[in-house]
């Protein structure tokens, strides 16, 4: 659960906003371009409270 330090907004805040009271939400669907992982995946190595999971896509196969 975030406690609102706002790391993840900070790297990669196309992905993340933060509320009037600094708790973060996801923004859009969850799905990150290429260009982004790295961005993206400093937010969820940065967070204090590990509130971000990374949730790997499925095989249409």
């Amino acid at each position: 659960m975030c406690d609102g330090f706002g790391y993840c907004a900070k790297h990669a805040p196309e992905y993340f906003s933060l509320d009037d009271w600094g708790y973060a939400s996801l923004t859009g669907d969850g799905s990150v371009a290429a260009a982004d992982e790295h961005d993206v995946m400093r937010a969820l190595l940065d967070c204090p409270v590990h509130a971000i999971i990374e949730v790997p896509e499925e095989d249409d196969a």
